[in-house]
């Protein structure tokens, strides 16, 4: 469909819902009954979700049925509905303008199956943490099991799987590259990224329509399907769906070309053609103003499950996020693994002083508080207030990073004002402790200016642990991540003794490290191993790498090139790699002793194996130092150095490395 011009556009602007709820529902309904209750016959629109329905705004779905409830649609939800047929989606009857799918807070992926595609046991999103609540492709499936229950109705698709395979895409459940989910799921649009604005205007020009089709082109954030021809005029021509799956070439120029439209200020449209019809992926919304952000959290939340829930002892995902606050989305650091990027994109949007402390005073006053504030954070939790010029404008630069390869002068910190909020927030009645439990970029860390931010939270916002993703100590492989050298890392680690030291605390970080990223062979992986038991560090939070669709490190791991340098990397396919990886750096426990001898031996470095067996059976340190503990609890690296009598590297196969 061609695009429409202003002048069209403010003709069909859509008409007003038809007026805000006099009374928001205790909980959005599951059953009839409950619609009953509410005076209702029928729902606007039907919220589907691969999560059990938890009122907190933490989870996606209760967060956007409570704002189309405040724009005065009626709105059910159907939490983890049964697959095996249609009868579960004809629960709250046939909704008047759509159904909204989405797989849940989490990737069906990653909620169903390991980094080795073995099936979980546990799901926290589900009742008691019930695994196989939820299928495989749950985007795909609810779709389909919806237009069986009532055909005819609009499907809205959003939520992270969504958002990730909005585009062709490579898929590590089928190794190989796969449609767009839109085509996939056959939905009628699929929201990506943040999707408060999009999901509101869908909806309102829904009902404009109703009963006739409505037109659903043009909406920023979205990706809606056309004919040949139809795309429009200005849209960035991605090479086709057969030549990005049959040519890992083709496919690096399209994530290149992605990558490129990802500013909400001058992004434009994307045209992928699939067979004869072209997926277009129109501009990404603009980050909202902060005033809508904070009436998002202003919204009625009940902040706990749905009472449905109570015989199964709830569910357990609302544990972690009970009493936290969100402060701000997005995230410029790019990381080359995280789907932060794709999803909640590079500009950061912080909600105000006055929001946040008014949402910790309505936490305070819950009867089971117990006075901890868990998390005032977000994907980055010394990002909050974070400022830039070109952010004002829904922009961001193309030809450089925010924070690598040196933090950007532009960027301006909001640490004033985060020392200020918690500060105030400390003073709350009932408010015993205000703690960070987002992950921090240490390297905004590592300078003078950022002295007063590292040492109030050193002293009154870390809970005796405090998490860092060094993710690993190659300075190659972290290239590749987009992380900073290590030497960033260990500099972080001598100012956080410094500030724990002067708080008179004794502190400890928890490192999170990946085996297995595109560039890391065993031989780097050896390398992090040796430095890890030379300091007798045992981690427990080791991530094996999964490719996430749309990621730079997807785009490696399938093409075998780095999309930033044209370089081909070695990349770690097979289960014995990746197995031996993880052996290496769990080297302390026992039933890893075979792969690691295994790992050792494939490298020639069986001599090292006394250093593994001596640091396996010391006493387990989270943080550590060459000469013991010290006073602070934070570790003396600033000399390390790196593992001696590394054995001469092999030839590499065709791949090669970075």
């Amino acid at each position: 469909m061609p695009s429409r011009s202003p002048a069209q556009s403010r003709k069909q602007r859509p008409a007003p819902p038809r007026g805000p709820n006099r009374r928001p529902a205790s909980f959005l309904p599951m059953t009839r009954a409950e619609m009953e209750t509410l005076g209702w016959d029928r729902c606007d629109v039907v919220l589907i979700s691969g999560d059990a329905y938890v009122d907190h705004p933490a989870f996606g779905v209760a967060l956007l049925g409570r704002l189309l409830e405040r724009h005065g649609w009626r709105v059910g939800v159907i939490a983890q509905p049964g697959w095996q047929d249609s009868a579960d989606f004809q629960a709250l009857g046939r909704p008047r303008l759509c159904f909204g799918v989405t797989a849940g807070n989490v990737d069906s992926r990653i909620a169903n199956l390991s980094a080795g595609k073995q099936r979980r046991r546990r799901d926290d999103f589900s009742p008691g943490g019930r695994a196989g609540l939820r299928p495989d492709r749950a985007s795909i499936v609810y779709a389909n099991r919806a237009r069986e229950a009532y055909p005819g109705v609009p499907i809205v698709l959003g939520g992270l799987e969504a958002s990730l395979r909005r585009l062709a895409h490579y898929d590590d459940w089928d190794d190989r590259v796969r449609r767009s989910l839109l085509l996939d799921a056959r939905a009628d649009i699929l929201v990506y990224g943040m999707g408060e604005r999009p999901l509101v205007e869908i909806v309102a020009r829904l009902a404009a329509a109703d009963p006739a089709p409505a037109d659903l082109s043009g909406i920023r954030g979205t990706v809606t399907a056309v004919g040949a021809g139809e795309a429009p005029a200005n849209a960035v021509q991605l090479p086709r769906y057969d030549e990005v799956a049959s040519d890992p070439t083709r496919y690096l120029e399209a994530h290149r070309l992605c990558e490129r439209e990802l500013a909400p200020g001058d992004g434009r449209p994307l045209a992928q053609p699939h067979g004869d019809r072209v997926v277009v992926q129109w501009p990404p919304a603009p980050p909202l103003p902060q005033a809508e952000l904070d009436a998002l959290y202003e919204l009625p939340f009940r902040r706990t499950w749905h009472p449905r829930y109570d015989a199964e002892g709830g569910v357990p995902a609302l544990e972690t996020v009970r009493t936290s606050i969100t402060a701000h989305r997005g995230c410029c650091g790019d990381c080359a693994f995280c789907a932060i990027t794709a999803h909640q994109g590079r500009i950061v949007q912080s909600r105000s002083e006055g929001s946040i402390l008014a949402e910790i005073r309505r936490v305070a006053g819950q009867p089971d508080f117990k006075g901890t504030i868990t998390d005032i954070g977000g994907p980055t939790a010394n990002l909050y207030g974070a400022r830039c010029k070109r952010w004002d404008r829904g922009r961001f630069c193309h030809d450089r990073g925010c924070l690598l390869p040196e933090r950007c002068p532009h960027l301006e910190l909001g640490y004033d004002a985060a020392i200020r909020l918690y500060r105030q927030a400390a003073r709350i009645p009932g408010v015993k402790h205000v703690f960070l439990g987002s992950g921090l970029r240490f390297d905004l860390l590592t300078t003078d200016r950022d002295r007063r931010y590292l040492e109030q939270i050193a002293a009154h916002q870390v809970s005796g642990l405090l998490k860092v993703a060094p993710e690993h100590c190659d300075d190659r492989v972290l290239a590749l991540m987009n992380k900073p050298r290590f030497a960033v890392y260990e500099e972080f680690l001598r100012r956080f003794r410094a500030a724990s030291r002067k708080a008179g605390k004794q502190q400890y970080v928890v490192n999170y490290f990946i085996a297995s990223h595109p560039g890391s062979s065993l031989r780097e992986t050896l390398k992090l191993a040796l430095y890890l038991a030379k300091r007798r560090i045992k981690p427990e939070q080791i991530q094996d790498f999964i490719p996430a669709p749309m990621t730079r490190a997807a785009c490696m791991y399938h093409t075998g090139v780095d999309p930033a340098t044209g370089r081909r990397v070695h990349v770690p396919r097979s289960l014995k790699e990746r197995r031996l990886q993880r052996a290496l750096l769990q080297y302390d426990r026992p039933a890893n002793r075979k792969l690691l001898e295994a790992a050792l031996a494939e490298l020639d470095a069986l001599h090292v194996l006394p250093k593994f067996l001596a640091a396996a059976g010391s006493r387990p340190r989270l943080d550590k130092s060459p000469r013991g503990p010290v006073p602070g609890g934070a570790p003396r690296l600033a000399k390390a150095k790196t593992a001696k009598r590394l054995p001469a590297r092999r030839a590499r196969g065709p791949r090669g490395r970075a």
